[in-house]
Formats: structure tokens, C-alpha cells, sequence
């Protein structure tokens, strides 16, 4: 198993915030897409929040790529309406690459290593 950590800021309005919560709330989510990630060699996925920095956990397959993903991404038009639809309420943290949403992170420490 991989895993991944990414991070994205929400734009900071309180009723945005609230909005976005409520769509990734137990099963409020598009089965189309958790399904679609599932297929994608996605494990678990888990979205924490402080403020408007949102931190995403995510637990793949040793198989998973990126790039595989985003073409796979590419072939099912769900997806891109969900991330259209997310995108209202979401904004690239400052060092993004123009385009980039969620920005992998970099693991600076682990305890016992």
C-alpha cells in the first residue's frame, strides 16, 4: 500500500465552507466518483480541515500513479463535473502550478525512522 498526502485551501467564506462539508458528509458524496476512485486503485481517502487548509489522506495501491490517474480522470465525464462543481468552492494554495488543485506534500518526519 502507498500512501499520499495533498493539500488545497477552500475559499475562506463560512457558508462556502459549510457547503463543501456538507457535500463530502457520510454518503453525500457522488457514488459515481467514490466508485471511480475505488476503480482507480484508491483505498481510502480522508479530508481534514483547519480553516480554509484542507489536508487529504490518500491510501492506494502499490500500483497507483498519478498520471495513470489523471488520464483515467480524463475518460469519465462525472469526474470532471464533480471537480467543476468542487472547484466553486476551492482555491489553490499559493505555490500551486498553474492548474493544480490538490498539491502533493512532502513527508518531512516520521517517528522511528
Amino acid at each position: 500500500m502507498k500512501r499520499f498526502a495533498l493539500t488545497l485551501d477552500l475559499i475562506d467564506d463560512e457558508e462556502s465552507i459549510k457547503e463543501y462539508e456538507q457535500h463530502h458528509a457520510a454518503g453525500a458524496a457522488w457514488p459515481e466518483v467514490t466508485q471511480h476512485d475505488i476503480d482507480a486503485g484508491i483505498l481510502n481517502i480522508e479530508i481534514f480541515r483547519t480553516g480554509n487548509r484542507m489536508f487529504m489522506l490518500l491510501e492506494t495501491v502499490d500500483e497507483f500513479d498519478f498520471e495513470v490517474k489523471a488520464k483515467f480522470d480524463a475518460t469519465n465525464p462525472k469526474i470532471a463535473e464533480w471537480e467543476d462543481f468542487m472547484w466553486k468552492y476551492q482555491q489553490p494554495i499559493p505555490w500551486a502550478k498553474p492548474g493544480e488543485k490538490w498539491v502533493l506534500m512532502n513527508r518531512i518526519f516520521k517517528s522511528g525512522a
